[in-house]
């Protein structure tokens, strides 16, 4: 009997759980000798299950796998690393589409930046070899739809890319969340790539982990604010996140200057079919933004002109931005402040941080939500945001 019943469930988080030579199997031979061994320092408890992983996905036959899949996390999950089993683990989470994004394999090629000389053949190589990787492993389950990743650091090269994992068969693309290379990402030359998006009908997405931050760092929150003299944090279990209390206070931060950016300095206007998502981030943050967002069009208008735009500011966020709450926010407070068009239902399978029971979670933090506003949370929100019927 599968997990979810009774209704249509579009995934908007869900992970690949890479193997340490699963980039270089996808990367150029020139490209290969350049990577960087996979990053494991966030992974905790779990490096053992990668250790142990088998290299055939037999190891789940004699495993009572309904009692147990939900519990796994990690490598360990059902369909972690294996293309064959994940298609299992959806008939057995009985989800209807599931957006699939990397894990950890950005730290081969991204954020090296205070480590070594930048080096844009490196960063577009690994890209490269990434968007091969994850449009394979979603290849041959149409329920499967893959997230690319985009760095636009070069933007001749990012369009470039875009091309090719489009080609390829990706469905969505992850940007990294800030200024590329100093610049903007309502700067001119990344019109390229919105059009190039746009045209194809496929979004992008803001994620939190490793390429939320320009040199690929992902805490956005300074050391210096956990130099309290208290060290009582005791560790972290692994998963796909490293992140504290401190952390999850302004996860937000970096996607909300970004698509501040794309709002006021009329990217979206510019692009009215650029779709984007916004993905294990939050969303209690999104209730005083889009008021934000309109006191700023409001005020600043007089002293910057671009800012008189055909739309206010919320609108363009309501037309094009979708999100995805934390199980932990009041999510029906949060909707029926902002709008039932808004929001996102996502698992993070097989994140830990999903948890074992995220539906139930869910369900919990909607109280007072209609079946209708129910309907739009977990499948056609997702729809429109993917551009499918």
């Amino acid at each position: 009997m599968p997990y979810a019943q009774g209704r249509i469930y579009n995934d908007a988080d869900a992970h690949l759980m890479e193997t340490t030579n699963w980039l270089a199997e996808y990367a150029d031979a020139h490209i290969r000798v350049l990577l960087k061994p996979l990053d494991l320092s966030k992974a905790g408890n779990m490096v053992e299950h990668l250790r142990s992983a088998p290299a055939t996905p037999d190891h789940w036959v004699q495993v009572e796998i309904e009692k147990n899949f939900m519990s796994l996390k990690g490598w360990a999950a059902l369909g972690a690393f294996d293309s064959v089993e994940r298609s299992r683990a959806l008939d057995l989470l009985g989800f209807n589409r599931q957006l699939v994004f990397p894990s950890l394999a950005m730290s081969q090629f991204w954020g090296l930046y205070e480590q070594l000389e930048y080096d844009p053949e490196l960063l577009y190589g690994g890209t490269r070899a990434l968007n091969r990787g994850i449009s394979d492993f979603c290849r041959n389950d149409p329920r499967l739809i893959a997230v690319g990743f985009l760095p636009l650091d070069e933007p001749e090269r990012a369009e470039q890319e875009l091309r090719e994992a489009l080609r390829l068969g990706c469905k969505a693309f992850w940007i990294p969340a800030g200024p590329a290379r100093g610049r903007a990402p309502s700067h001119p030359v990344f019109d390229r790539v919105w059009a190039v998006l746009q045209e194809a009908h496929v979004p992008f997405m803001l994620h939190v982990g490793a390429g939320q931050i320009p040199g690929g760092g992902h805490r956005p929150m300074s050391d210096a604010y956990r130099n309290n003299g208290r060290n009582e944090k005791t560790g972290w279990l692994g998963g796909g996140e490293d992140l504290d209390s401190k952390d999850f206070t302004i996860l937000h931060l970096p996607a909300e200057a970004f698509l501040s950016a794309m709002v006021l300095d009329g990217t979206f206007e510019r692009f009215p079919g650029l779709r984007c998502g916004v993905i294990e981030l939050g969303a209690l943050w999104v209730v005083p933004w889009i008021k934000r967002l309109d006191i700023a069009q409001q005020i600043f208008a007089r002293s910057e002109p671009y800012l008189k735009l055909p739309l206010k500011a919320s609108d363009y966020v309501r037309r094009q931005i979708k999100f995805t709450p934390h199980p932990t926010e009041p999510v029906g407070w949060i909707i029926q402040q902002a709008g039932d068009e808004l929001f996102l239902f996502s698992s993070d399978y097989p994140h830990i941080e999903g948890g074992r029971d995220p539906l139930k979670r869910f369900e919990q933090a909607m109280t007072g939500l209609d079946e209708a506003s129910k309907q739009r949370f977990y499948a056609t929100n997702f729809n429109e945001m993917m551009g499918i019927g």
